[in-house]
């Protein structure tokens, strides 16, 4: 169920372990669970459910990337992404096409004001994060085996919401630097720079490769009206908070660039 007290069901994945027989499972609204709890109470009851849910077979899927290339280090890279899958109950406006807009921003963001980064900052819309994680697995594992240096990556996956810091994994020194930067980033209202966090399409990145993490930490109290439910469509996203995260991570990406880590 999602936090909002609408009849909304929150829909996800499901596994099957080894021992477990492999149950149908759905989601219900909060309405309609409230309803069918009332009516237990009362009475065994007997519930008629037809689903069309299936496993087809894995298909070719890709990652879309597009970079400016580095002018002084262009073998060390920034990577910036979001992912391009979303559950099928809406259009995924805010998990994550709200990420995939951020991160193409910070690109067009950059060339606006016609600066040349010293690194290579890539823009990564990953594919599969919703049922695998495969894009940003294959994403990983081809920075491996080409020997790329990735010095820093960021996601954006919690919502196009009024930005309010980033979540981070990497060293205590990596993060004292970013927390000296805060003053540069409150006017677009960043407060904090906190341990725990990345994102689960750059993760592998870390796992993989040491690779400093960070995530965009957004105001958290809508995400959850409207995560993996039908109303996570795109009326619901304001642009004033979408631009306003953009602008935040752009410019942290600015500043990982001219100082590096």
């Amino acid at each position: 169920m999602s936090h909002a007290a609408d009849n909304n069901p929150h829909t996800g994945s499901t596994r099957y372990n080894d021992s477990f027989p492999k149950i149908p499972a759905a989601a219900l609204g909060l309405h309609d669970a409230g309803r069918l709890a009332a009516l237990l109470q009362k009475e065994p009851a007997t519930v008629y459910l037809k689903t069309m849910g299936q496993m087809l077979p894995d298909t070719v899927a890709h990652n879309i990337i597009g970079e400016i290339t580095g002018s002084e280090f262009p073998d060390e890279i920034i990577t910036v992404g979001g992912h391009l899958d979303s559950w099928d109950p809406a259009e995924g406006a805010h998990d994550d096409g709200s990420g995939c807009v951020q991160s193409i921003e910070v690109l067009r963001a950059l060339k606006t004001i016609g600066y040349k980064p010293k690194r290579t900052i890539r823009i990564v819309l990953f594919a599969n994060e919703e049922n695998g994680t495969r894009g940003g697995l294959k994403y990983a594992e081809e920075a491996r085996s080409k020997k790329e240096k990735h010095i820093f990556a960021l996601e954006s996956d919690e919502g196009g919401f009024t930005p309010r810091g980033f979540g981070v994994t990497m060293s205590a020194e990596h993060l004292n630097k970013l927390r000296n930067w805060l003053p540069l980033l409150t006017p677009y209202g960043i407060s904090e720079i906190e341990n725990g966090g990345g994102g689960s399409d750059i993760g592998p990145l870390n796992r993989d490769l040491g690779t400093p993490l960070a995530g965009l930490q957004p105001d958290s109290q809508r995400y959850f009206d409207i995560h993996h439910a039908r109303s996570d469509v795109f009326e619901a996203v304001n642009k004033r908070e979408l631009e306003l995260g953009a602008v935040s991570i752009a410019a942290l990406i600015y500043l990982v660039d001219k100082y590096g880590l």
